[in-house]
């Protein structure tokens, strides 16, 4: 562990409550004091409230948790940006002072807010405004906040913050970062690895009697706000006052999770605050619920028009990606680069399932991806994982089980083998997860070494092969040259309508059943799993992949893919070689890159 993140953990105690519902999570922890900050002058005063208030500046000194978002920036050698200092805006304060009332003996207290951006955050426009909007929507928020705890009759609320006389100054810090940031505090403090809207972190200490309310902090992603935000039909800024509402209602006692009252009370009062404070939305609790009941509804307003000033953040949240293997995911020595392997890891980090849809067959997929450490659990691929293999004829679904299975018509299998035997080309069987064949060859050999498909079984005869096993497909093995002009027109022919031919490599053609396609396995997967199309992505290369490219809501086809699969892709990504598969995920899942591949009307 870093000196620094030690020494952090040093002062910080372990948190004494958790909390997450659907998107949101809570934490509480209990810290040592930081020195108080220094006084600050010319603060302007709340009039008209019951409680006498002015704000204050950020102060150069971080809050506790400040420093341990700087801490953890440095980490991963990124740094926050105290935004107040930029935008204490004098001509703003000028204007207050003037219309402040005459002085009053009453104690005042200070509200010092600091509004920090996490440096992984565009550096623009957009998100000044968003910050300076903040800086004077936070303490307004405080005050109304503040003044309903007076007299409260909330039977659930944890009413250690109530008297405020005894305070001289609030402090609270909102931080803004992007999914990848609150994903590792989620993984720090909650063992959670994924990210959420809003997180929570208390620093009041009651024992201490301090003369500083150390309230805490407010964490919020940009990123999963600007998804909701979309999905709820507000702006950006919109949602970011209801999480920040959300999160400021759980640092003053509220906690939605302890029972079915505490709900109650805690969404009355979130539309209490939102109402009073005019913002638009409705409260964290209720949008969730509406979210859960309408899950299939618009992601669009109701003029179909998107809202402006959010979909720069937002990035489709896909929850499964399926992946072909040849061509796509493996490179052309046929292996899975670091890059790519650490892009599916990052994908399944994120709660996002990876399935594989491919021609080989399971055992292969299982060689090729055991070099990178992804089979099994927690991995892409295991005995016990779904998945579309021998090009959608075998699917296994939850726990593994096999769901679906088709075999070849053993006539045209049969007809296959002789042609093999008679022109001394290679020719390979597939049964689950056994390969066959008539004799050794050094290609037959090399679907083994560098394909990693089970090494073919030598059968004495073609009637022993057939009786042996259930064929699924049969894959011949030639040059580019022999299967564009001799094996291709002939098995075109000759299979009539008994079979399909397909190719997913130039120099290999695989015989099928008819109206097989890795698009009906995958089809027949997500009815299983009862997922919706919607939440599917598809990367691939090869005709085989056409279909299922077709069938999900992002269909990306590699540049080394053939020009009929380019032509039914959404998108056209890098090739292979470039690790096409990891751009992808970290462009249209992990939102870590700008989405700038080249869209098919572009190649």
């Amino acid at each position: 562990m870093p000196p620094l993140l030690s020494r952090l953990r040093g002062s910080l105690r372990p948190p004494f409550r958790f909390h997450h519902h659907r998107q949101m999570a809570h934490i509480l922890s209990r810290a040592s004091p930081s020195p108080p900050s220094a006084a600050f002058s010319s603060n302007p005063t709340f009039s008209h409230s019951l409680i006498p208030f002015r704000i204050s500046s950020p102060s150069l000194k971080s809050s506790i948790f400040g420093g341990a978002f700087r801490l953890l920036c440095r980490e991963n050698e990124r740094f926050t940006k105290p935004f107040g200092r930029i935008l204490a805006s004098q001509r703003g304060y000028r204007k207050l002072r003037r219309q402040r009332p005459a002085k009053s003996k009453e104690k005042q207290l200070e509200l010092s807010v600091k509004i920090c951006i996490e440096e992984e955050l565009p550096n623009d426009l957009e998100m000044m405004n968003i910050a300076e909007m903040l800086r004077l929507d936070v303490p307004i928020a405080m005050k109304l906040a503040f003044e309903g705890l007076k007299d409260s009759e909330y039977k659930t609320r944890d009413a250690t913050i109530s008297d405020l006389g005894g305070f001289e100054n609030v402090e609270l810090s909102v931080l803004l970062c992007n999914d990848e940031f609150i994903r590792k505090l989620n993984k720090e403090w909650r063992d959670e690895d994924h990210a959420t809207d809003v997180l929570s972190m208390s620093q009041h200490i009651p024992e201490l009697k301090l003369p500083i309310l150390m309230l805490g902090d407010i964490v919020i992603s940009i990123e999963t706000a600007a998804r909701q935000a979309e999905e709820r039909g507000h702006t950006l800024l919109d949602e970011i006052r209801i999480l920040m509402v959300h999160g400021l209602l759980h640092l003053l006692g509220f906690d939605h999770e302890i029972s079915d009252e505490a709900e109650v009370e805690m969404e009355k009062e979130e539309e209490l605050l939102l109402k009073s404070l005019g913002w638009k939305g409705k409260g964290l609790i209720q949008s969730a619920y509406d979210a859960e009941t309408y899950s299939n509804s618009h992601s669009e307003n109701l003029d179909g028009r998107k809202k402006e000033g959010s979909l720069r953040f937002y990035k489709p949240k896909f929850s499964y990606i399926f992946c072909d293997m040849d061509g796509t995911l493996l490179n052309s020595k046929s292996q899975i680069s670091a890059i790519t392997a650490n892009a599916l890891k990052e994908a399944l980090s994120r709660g996002v399932k990876v399935v594989i849809a491919t021609g080989k067959a399971r055992p292969a997929v299982i060689t090729a991806l055991k070099t990178v450490d992804l089979v099994g659990k927690g991995g892409v691929v295991s005995e016990f994982s779904p998945g579309v293999f021998i090009q959608g004829l075998i699917v296994y679904g939850r726990q593994g089980r096999r769901i679906s299975k088709r075999t070849l018509d053993p006539d045209v299998c049969r007809e296959a083998f002789h042609y093999s035997c008679k022109h001394e080309v290679p020719l390979i069987a597939f049964s689950e997860d056994r390969c066959l064949t008539l004799f050794d060859h050094p290609l037959v050999e090399s679907l083994h070494t560098v394909y990693h498909e089970p090494k073919a079984e030598v059968m004495p005869s073609v009637e022993h092969l057939l009786a042996s096993a259930e064929i699924q497909k049969v894959l011949f093995l030639d040059t580019a040259e022999g299967v564009a002009t001799a094996l291709r027109p002939y098995w075109s022919e000759a299979v009539g309508g008994r079979a399909n031919v397909v190719q997913s490599q130039e120099d290999m053609l695989e015989i099928v059943p008819p109206g097989t396609s890795k698009g009906s396995g995958v089809r027949t997967l997500l009815d299983h799993l009862n997922v919706p199309v919607q939440e599917v992505m598809a990367i691939g290369d090869g005709e085989n992949d056409m279909e299922m490219l077709e069938l999900a809501s992002l269909g990306i086809a590699l540049s080394n893919g053939s020009e009929k699969t380019k032509a039914v892709a959404n998108v056209i990504g890098l090739s292979n070689d470039e690790d096409g598969v990891a751009d992808a995920i970290y462009r249209c899942v992990c939102a870590l890159l700008e989405f700038n591949l080249n869209t098919k009307d572009e190649s």
